[in-house]
């Protein structure tokens, strides 16, 4: 199983149960597929670099995890067909970027403690 991580970008004119809804709608692709989610991470509304679709801003959502290369397909496939989706970007870790996001998640939970 190789580590991936997905960012995708959700339309900015989703109520928050909505967009609660499409991001446990693809972790539940994921998990279907056999994936091992990791890390889960909600950037919030944040303003787009330049305007997709009409929209100036969108919800920003991370989720790093563990799959076979044929879940990634399905995934991505979802991502298309879903309208609520803006954009969406799957890579594929190298152990250096499996590592510094282990690190940051340790950063993360440590900063929350305080």
């Amino acid at each position: 199983m190789n580590q991936y991580e997905t960012v995708f970008i959700l339309t900015p004119v989703l109520s928050e149960p909505q967009m609660k809804e499409a991001v446990e709608k693809f972790k539940g692709i994921l998990t279907a597929e056999g994936a091992e989610i990791i890390n889960e991470e909600n950037w919030g509304l944040k303003k787009l670099a330049y305007p997709i679709q009409k929209k100036s801003t969108g919800f920003y959502q991370l989720i790093e995890f563990k799959a076979a290369p044929e879940v990634i397909e399905k995934l991505e496939v979802n991502f298309r067909r879903d309208e609520r989706i803006i954009r969406f970007l799957t890579f594929k870790m190298d152990k250096y970027a499996a590592e510094y996001a282990a690190k940051r998640r340790n950063v993360k939970s440590t900063k929350k403690e305080d």
